[in-house]
């Protein structure tokens, strides 16, 4: 009898963990609100796949989950996780941060990896990459009925572009391809680390606004 070995690359576990991540953080913010059990599990399922989802369309090809039980199976362990850990991960506000951050960091490297083995340029597989990592979160929020925090907090989707310009720029330095999806990744999470707690974010219109009148005053 033959073992057929099951062959795991970093990107692989890159988007295991992601799933995993991003599952949560669906899943502990639908706890906040109260969902049952049935919502709380398919809000975390959604905000898992939706990016990839998005992506893997867009792509043309069919959409990750679909050929692999796996990351569904992941959402369902996530929601057991939020369950024997409520007390832990729903009344501590950092636990939706840091799991939301880590599947930000994650996704975005999946996305702009598989859009440039895809053959696409780099300007392409960062768009594709910085949806991959925040439209899962953008569904999540809608859902909730919350606006979405993409639109209203501290830099958030353009920690994705950077990722995608870091991921480009190590690729030119010929790194490993293991270093260029760390390095990728950790920028991500380090730019949205740093926007939350410096409270940095992109100037809203309603600033603009004000500023014209008073240049105008």
């Amino acid at each position: 009898m033959k073992i057929e070995m099951i062959e795991i690359s970093i990107l692989d576990i890159l988007e295991f963990l992601g799933t995993y991540a991003f599952a949560i953080s669906g899943i502990r913010l639908a706890a906040s609100k109260s969902f049952d059990w049935f919502g709380a599990f398919v809000i975390g399922m959604v905000t898992a796949i939706g990016g990839g989802t998005i992506r893997d369309l867009m792509l043309g090809v069919n959409p990750f989950w679909m050929d692999d039980p796996v990351y569904l199976i992941e959402s369902f362990i996530a929601f057991l996780t939020v369950l024997l850990f409520s007390k832990k991960l729903v009344r501590h506000d950092y636990s939706l941060f840091i799991f939301d951050t880590i599947g930000l960091a994650f996704f975005t490297v999946v996305g702009v990896e598989k859009t440039l083995d895809a053959g696409f340029p780099l300007w392409t597989a960062t768009i594709m990459g910085s949806i991959t990592g925040a439209a899962g979160g953008i569904i999540r929020d809608v859902l909730i009925n919350e606006i979405p925090l993409v639109f209203r907090k501290e830099i958030y989707a353009m920690a994705c572009i950077l990722g995608g310009i870091v991921f480009g720029l190590c690729q030119c330095l010929n790194l490993p391809l293991i270093a260029v999806e760390l390095i990728s990744g950790f920028s991500v999470f380090e730019l949205r680390y740093l926007a939350v707690a410096k409270h940095l974010s992109l100037p809203h219109l309603t600033e603009l606004e004000q500023n014209d009148t008073e240049n105008k005053d």
